[in-house]
């Protein structure tokens, strides 16, 4: 076989799962006393950060210094109650408990890089349940001067507004959130100086001989690539979110237009490469999913943290708690039947919510998205909604609002449902013209089905035996939580867990 290049390992996507492992592998490893991996990082954009860089960036890895550092009561022990009362034993007790072994070394692994700084940051769990750190267990980067960054800076992703519109990251500001996550492992994996950052490398097969992955074919702007890997191969490209082929063949709810990945990526190359070889599969119908804003780009905006409003379905009527964290509510959206409209009136300066990126007024308005009316009656017949519907459901709603209580589906009772108030209320009342309607669809953060791996990451043939040198993390793994998103960072913490086990794994077997 004529290899292009050698290295110990090669890892595809450059989310900030596969820059963990990346790290992982590149870095020294003074327990084992070894030197770092010479590494290779395959991102298929000419941009480095995948949907990770999109992110609020929140890690959830329980159990760690950081929690400890912040005074807020987590522990492994009520990070494992929270997990059993949330997904069981049934078939996922082995990988929670790597989980949550791993996340304590991880943290302090990463923490000895002096790019990686965290801090604990108030966001409640998602559900109520044994366990449960009412303000949240998670934690973020700080952000990273643009500086700092020096010439890399150019090689992260910018926010999903910018991104999507061609422009970089505005000048003079710090990057934030996702992207000092990813700049900050993007430094340090720079430092170790094993590490080549290879964009515009798309992966399109994986090279067997003798039944074990032993390097990758890729695709450049230049033509075909062979790499080789001595060591194994870390799949970690995002999922298929983007590939509207593949979401009708699998039953994702949703649409690939309005899935938050990034153009042109994460349309499932690492996981049919896999397939091809034998690789089984789990959870293709699942995703991370959430409400979002229809924007006039045709694309959709995450929304979440609604301050005020109601969301309702084809029939004017209510069908849960607009206050739910996303994925819960992205699921009740996938359950019920569209179109759906958030109705506000003129308490709300814009939209009572977050989008991402953020919507204005009058271009959604122009575009059709939104529609304004003086009376209720008016703004049924520019939705097509049922006049009577609509107007008895606002009616209710603010019966409720006066009361305080939401008897039909409890919002406001709950941490999650206050976080983004501030401790307001949430519930209030739609009664001052001119009214709105804002279209939602069915979004996601990213499919969370893929490629079947045991607790060290490695992938799993349909016989359910390892395939040797190839392993799998993040969305190009079935994630053990299932159809559950049990809190704010778990795509991303689990991603880097898994990434982070699967080089120790790589490191004590040599081939």
């Amino acid at each position: 076989m004529a290899w292009d290049d050698e290295y110990d390992v090669v890892v595809a996507g450059s989310g900030a799962g596969a820059l963990a492992g990346a790290l992982a592998a590149a870095s020294d490893a003074p327990a084992a006393a070894s030197d770092g991996l010479r590494t290779a990082v395959l991102e298929k954009t000419s941009l480095v950060g995948g949907t990770s860089a999109y992110s609020g960036s929140a890690i959830w890895l329980p159990g760690t210094r950081v929690q400890e550092r912040a005074g807020i009561g987590d522990s492994t022990e009520s990070a494992r109650a929270y997990l059993r009362a949330l997904l069981g034993d049934d078939g996922n007790a082995a990988h929670r408990e790597a989980f949550l072994e791993t996340a304590p070394e991880l943290v302090e692994f990463l923490e000895r890089d002096p790019a990686i700084e965290v801090e604990w940051r108030a966001f409640p769990d998602y559900f109520d349940a044994p366990g449960r750190i009412d303000m949240g267990r998670s934690f973020v980067p700080l952000d990273l001067p643009l500086e700092r960054l020096g010439e890399l800076a150019g090689l992260v992703r910018p926010p999903v507004d910018r991104d999507r519109t061609g422009r970089g990251h505005a000048p003079g500001r710090p990057l934030a959130q996702g992207r000092s996550l990813i700049g900050r492992l993007l430094l340090a994996i720079t430092a170790t100086g094993n590490a080549d950052v290879r964009t515009g490398t798309a992966l399109t097969d994986l090279i067997v001989e003798a039944g074990r992955v032993v390097g990758v074919a890729a695709m450049t702007a230049e033509g075909p690539v062979r790499l080789r890997a001595s060591r194994g191969v870390l799949l970690a490209a995002g999922g298929f979110e983007s590939s509207a082929e593949l979401r009708a063949l699998r039953g994702v709810p949703g649409g690939a237009a309005w899935t938050m990945a990034p153009d042109g990526a994460n349309t499932g190359d690492a996981i049919a490469a896999a397939m091809r070889i034998g690789a089984s599969t789990g959870l293709l119908d699942q995703a991370w999913f959430c409400p979002g804003l229809a924007m006039p780009d045709g694309r959709a905006a995450f929304t979440l943290g609604f301050r005020g409003g109601l969301i309702v379905d084809g029939t004017g009527r209510r069908f849960a708690n607009e206050s739910l964290p996303y994925d819960q509510m992205g699921r009740r959206l996938a359950s019920a039947g569209d179109p759906f409209y958030l109705i506000f009136d003129s308490r709300s300066d814009g939209l009572p919510a977050i989008s991402i990126p953020a919507a204005a007024p009058e271009e959604q308005l122009a575009a059709g998205l939104w529609h304004q009316a003086d009376t209720l009656a008016d703004l049924a017949a520019k939705t097509g909604l049922p006049a009577g519907a609509l107007a008895s459901t606002v009616e209710r709603f603010n019966g409720f609002a006066a009361k305080g209580v939401d008897e039909d589906f409890h919002r406001g009772e709950d941490p999650y449902d206050l976080y983004f108030t501030g401790g307001k209320p949430c519930l209030v009342p739609v009664d001052r013209p001119p009214y709105f309607a804002a279209k939602i669809v069915l979004s996601d953060l990213g499919t969370k089905g893929g490629l079947r791996a045991d607790p060290d990451g490695r992938v799993l043939s349909g016989a359910g035996r390892p395939i040797p040198g190839l392993y799998a993390a993040g969305n190009t793994s079935a994630s053990f939580t299932g159809p559950v998103y049990p809190g704010p960072g778990i795509p991303i913490g689990t991603a880097m867990a898994f990434a982070y086990r699967a080089v120790q794994d790589m490191r004590r077997n040599q081939s």
